[in-house]
């Protein structure tokens, strides 16, 4: 088994910022922070694109709300002087048309200079190009497939697609293989079947796992889809049991998953379920039920709760009353808002209005470096993060627990 390996992280920045979020921070308030800054300073909001509705809004919330937290914790500490930052939230429920419109709306907004999200890749495909218009920067906390960066031939010929866009995930080229690995190699799993939800994000993580599981010797002995409105999945599984996997790896998110897992399990396909980050929440615990235990997910990064960069951040959020948690994408959208604030101490600083700071807004994203929540956060020359590390999941006594972290390599 190789050795462990998690991210080399310094947390001065956020003992600082768990220091300010003391004072004052309110919870529930989805303002953007209200407290600090002058009543002549000029105004920056930063906004968020995410699923705040229906099925997926337990992760769309917790992006939004670390979000929230970073720019009030920003203001308290004047941390761009003669301006005060403000939060501008948009439910794009988890759709790409939704989320286009959501993104042409932000970007009418002369304020609006940067944004957080998406969740969903196959949302960023519709985001991408109406913020890239407007020189608006947009780092994802989330967005997995590699083709949003690195363009349509990223396996062979990468090629940066948007300039503006960014993310403080890594990919399913790194996901995927991570996942094969693991069942490979740890697990000792040498057959699996394969199930997408045929959804950007979901066939892409399927056929980056194919790929390395079948280079490591392992078979795919059936590979199936489901449509991702469909709630019984009968059909399926009896397509794939006849072929006696020793895991079912699924790519797609909880929703679809937990039923998935529960039904397969209940006609005797008594076998791990396992998926990518997607499938990391406490939703799919619930929905997959008692037989849940076993299952997998890969998630990226270190768990955060037991990162001592993270500690001031999941203080300072508990203590900001949030109605939901920070679930699996919070920490990221917290050091997604943070870098784009890095940016604006650059863009801002001389800027006579927020629409005018756009262009250099994406140009300082660039050199934008500094310890996170997650670790080390920065860019490559694609947009994408220097991070590679990534965890292992499994359900244990009805909760997700770590088995697994380490560097990608």
């Amino acid at each position: 088994m190789p050795q462990r390996s998690v991210v080399a992280v310094g947390a001065s920045l956020l003992v600082a910022s768990l220091a300010l979020a003391g004072c004052g921070t309110r919870g529930g308030d989805d303002t953007g922070g209200d407290t600090g800054g002058g009543s002549g300073d000029k105004v920056a909001k930063i906004g968020v694109i995410a699923p705040l509705s229906g099925d997926l809004a337990a992760l769309g919330k917790g992006i939004e709300h670390s979000v929230d937290l970073a720019i009030k914790q920003a203001n308290e500490s004047g941390a761009i002087p003669g301006w005060k930052l403000e939060l501008a939230a948009e439910d794009d429920q988890a759709t790409p048309d939704v989320g286009k419109n959501a993104a042409t709306k932000l970007s009418s907004d002369k304020d609006v200079v940067g944004v957080v999200g998406t969740l969903n890749s196959s949302v960023a495909q519709s985001v991408q190009p109406v913020l890239a218009t407007a020189n608006i920067t947009m780092v994802s906390p989330a967005n997995t497939n590699p083709s949003l960066t690195q363009g349509a031939d990223f396996a062979t010929a990468p090629k940066r697609a948007y300039p503006n866009y960014f993310r403080t995930c890594t990919t399913d080229s790194i996901q995927g293989p991570f996942a094969a690995r693991y069942l490979f190699e740890k697990a000792g799993i040498k057959e699996v079947a394969t199930v997408h939800d045929k959804k950007t994000y979901g066939q892409g993580l399927v056929d980056a796992f194919t790929k390395e599981y079948t280079k490591l010797g392992g078979k795919v002995v059936a590979a199936e889809t489901i449509n991702p409105d469909d709630d019984k999945y009968d059909a399926v599984v009896s397509k794939i049991k006849p072929s006696n996997p020793k895991a079912v790896y699924y790519g797609g998110e909880f929703p679809q998953a937990g039923p998935f897992s529960q039904q397969m399990k209940a006609a005797g396909l008594n076998v791990p379920l396992m998926g990518g980050d997607g499938i990391y929440s406490g939703e799919f615990v619930k929905l997959a039920g008692s037989t849940a235990t076993g299952d997998l997910a890969t998630s990226v990064g270190a768990p955060t709760d037991q990162l001592e960069s993270a500690k001031a951040f999941v203080d300072a959020y508990n203590k900001g009353g949030y109605a939901e948690p920070y679930e699996a994408y919070g920490a990221y959208a917290y050091d997604a808002a943070n870098s784009i604030i890095n940016a604006l101490k650059v863009s801002l600083k001389d800027a006579d209005s927020a629409e005018a700071a756009r262009e250099a807004t994406v140009k300082a994203m660039s050199s934008v470096s500094f310890d996170g929540v997650t670790g080390k956060v920065a860019f490559d020359e694609y947009g994408d993060t220097t991070s590679r590390v990534l965890t292992v999941y499994q359900v244990k006594d009805g909760a997700w627990a770590p088995v697994n972290t380490e560097e990608f390599k």
